[in-house]
């Protein structure tokens, strides 16, 4: 335990001496920050709009916005802050195996495991802490400006966005292990996201697939009942831990 505790210190340092971070705070703080004041800011937009088309003839009619706006907006900018967490730590492997740096590591008497197991956890933390940050200031100024309570579904929908991006995460680790490079890295996760959207085109097969747990506007606003999305849940809670598991006897016969 304790060479698994100081292999995860060390990842810690390494993402603050790199700045990765920061990065990350600042991105998910701006994200949450945005939600609300893009919401504010509709109705002054329109009412821009509408002035510079009313000489078209088209009419812009007054836009009405309340916490659902907000929360709606959360949805379409977090597969953004997913898309530059996966980026940055795309090369969380790869990196080490260009360096050489892994190999000095485990000459040392770490084992393989500990060393998916460490970066593994890290990226899970990382991603959660990031994402309900996010939310959680969202959550604050939507409770300022107007009633969350609005938003029927607000909790299932959250939820199910975070596994979702757990499961990307459990992806980038999977193909961290299997490849030595972070285009493959960012193929292979890229591919898979693909391959769920394209099966979730099939009404039958689209309700087991992790995509599915993408899909939030009629959760929102009380239109669908969270248990639609129970088999999603479950499948994608397996599929998560089938990436790490596998993850750890890959890693073990790689050859570095």
């Amino acid at each position: 335990m304790k060479s698994l505790y100081a292999f995860f210190k060390k990842e810690v340092l390494e993402s603050a001496r790199s700045g990765k971070l920061t990065i990350l705070g600042i991105m998910f703080l701006l994200f949450g920050i945005m939600n609300p004041a893009i919401a504010k800011m509709t109705p002054w937009m329109a009412e821009i709009l509408s002035d510079s088309l009313e000489g078209s003839g088209i009419l812009v009619t007054d836009v009405t916005v309340n916490a659902l706006t907000s929360w709606a907006q959360f949805f379409k900018n977090i597969p953004m802050a997913l898309i530059v967490f996966v980026l940055m730590y795309s090369t969380t492997f790869t990196k080490e195996y260009s360096l050489g740096t892994l190999v000095l590591i485990l000459t040392k008497g770490l084992s393989r495991h500990k060393v998916v197991i460490s970066k593994a956890v890290l990226m899970l933390i990382l991603w959660t802490a990031g994402y309900w940050f996010c939310f959680g200031i969202t959550y604050g100024y939507n409770a300022y400006f107007w009633d969350n309570g609005i938003a029927a579904g607000l909790v299932p929908a959250a939820f199910n966005w975070w596994l979702f991006g757990l499961w990307i995460v459990c992806l980038n680790v999977l193909f961290s292990v299997l490849f030595k490079s972070n285009v493959g890295v960012l193929m292979g996760t890229g591919g898979s996201f693909v391959t769920s959207y394209l099966i979730g085109l099939f009404p039958k097969a689209g309700q087991y697939v992790p995509t599915a747990l993408m899909k939030n506007a009629l959760l929102l606003n009380g239109a669908e009942s969270a248990d639609i999305y129970v088999k999603a849940v479950i499948v994608t809670a397996a599929l998560c831990l089938i990436c790490l598991i596998i993850s750890v006897p890959i890693m073990n016969r790689k050859q570095i």
